[in-house]
């Protein structure tokens, strides 16, 4: 079987790449715009050049800024009315994975029969949808060029993953200045999702020599440069790095896959509503240990793409040390110890079991774990 590599049509990457594909999009025969963010974002000013670039283009647009982090099926239902009642033909998404997936949910319903709650798994989406931007303003969950999306399905208390490349935008948007200002807790935890992307996609059974290269660069950039991005948020190289980082990491998941971290990590956001990348990072040197018990060959590249010294050392000291260099890393950006610290209790761990099992990222896990190593790493993770 060929191995796919789904990136989007287009990537715009620095200063200026919001007037660029709005360029774009004025080129084509589309007439009204549904911009997806959240209020906060539009309260700070971060979506004034879009707005000043539609207006330039004589682009028509109306804003759906309800979005919350970890966007609900119900938050989604209501976009999609919004977007039928205004009439829109095209999607604009603006701001980190929150406002990301649900456009790309909205987008899913409103050009496909049934609700969003029919597409939880891998490839269920039958139509593209319409033209779909998306501008990014965190370097950390990649949403703007893969193919995934993450639905809280609140009725039932679980994060939906959707996989399907029909998903991807058709423009992607790193424009490192709208980036800057980033709260420092922010951008630890997108950047530290983004080292999640990156670990996961490298070690999984579904890497490929078309994706181990961006993974492990993605590895390297984040180590050098997400705790000069926390420390200094108007380092506007800094920012432009991570956002490189980010999507390099985007890149190697989105056709390698995730794993065990991830598919651990829906879980408390779904019922607790955390921070979907403190929870990735909480986990990540928990898994990457249980994972390197059976097969530490490949932690060796990443202690040293994160400068890791490991010529003196065999395989599974090379991985104790690719895991305490991630410890390293959390703790100088400012991440929790573990989930104590963020108001879990140990009775809250039996609840994620079983969904963290279906979880569809756990397939890409190169160790596959049974229910009682699930609970065990949770507890480690505590």
């Amino acid at each position: 079987m060929a191995f796919a590599l789904n990136v989007p049509k287009l990537s715009f990457t620095g200063e200026g790449a919001v007037e660029e594909s709005v360029a774009i999009l004025s080129q084509k025969n589309l007439k009204k715009a549904l911009v997806v963010s959240d209020k906060n974002l539009v309260d700070l000013g971060i979506l004034d050049s879009l707005f000043s670039a539609l207006k330039d283009a004589d682009f028509d647009y109306v804003v759906f800024s309800e979005v919350t982090p970890n966007p609900t099926a119900s938050l989604v239902r209501k976009g999609a009315s919004f977007y039928k009642e205004s009439e829109c033909d095209c999607f604009i998404a603006v701001g980190g994975g929150s406002p990301v997936d649900c456009a790309k949910a909205i987008r899913i319903v409103t050009s496909n029969e049934g609700d969003i709650c029919d597409f939880d798994g891998v490839g269920l989406v039958k139509n593209e949808g319409a033209f779909f931007i998306a501008i990014n303003t965190t370097a950390g969950t990649s949403a703007e060029m893969t193919s995934n999306s993450v639905i809280t399905d609140e009725d039932n208390a679980v994060k939906m993953v959707i996989v399907d490349a029909k998903q991807i935008p058709d423009i992607a948007v790193n424009d490192p200045t709208l980036m800057i200002g980033l709260p420092k807790s922010v951008t630890a935890a997108t950047g530290m999702d983004a080292l999640t992307h990156a670990i996961e996609s490298y070690v999984t059974p579904g890497a490929h020599t078309l994706t181990k290269p961006t993974a492990l660069e993605a590895i390297r950039l984040i180590a050098k440069w997400l705790p000069v991005a926390v420390e200094d948020g108007s380092n506007l190289n800094a920012r432009e790095q991570m956002a490189c980082a980010q999507f390099l990491a985007g890149m190697s998941f989105n056709s390698a896959g995730l794993g065990l971290v991830h598919a651990m990590a829906h879980q408390p956001g779904a019922t607790h509503d955390l921070p979907h990348g403190v929870c990735n990072a909480i986990l990540l040197p928990v898994v990457c240990e249980f994972n390197s018990e059976t097969n530490p060959e490949p932690f060796r590249a990443v202690a040293e793409a994160m400068g890791g010294i490991t010529f003196d050392l065999n395989d599974a000291q090379a991985a104790t040390l690719a895991v305490e260099l991630i410890n390293k890393l959390s703790i100088e950006v400012g991440i929790p110890s573990g989930f104590s610290e963020l108001s879990i209790a140990e009775t809250d761990l039996e609840v994620w079991i079983d969904k963290a099992m279906a979880d569809v990222c756990l397939g890409g896990n190169p160790r596959q774990p049974n229910p009682e190593e699930v609970l065990a790493l949770y507890k480690k993770a505590m």
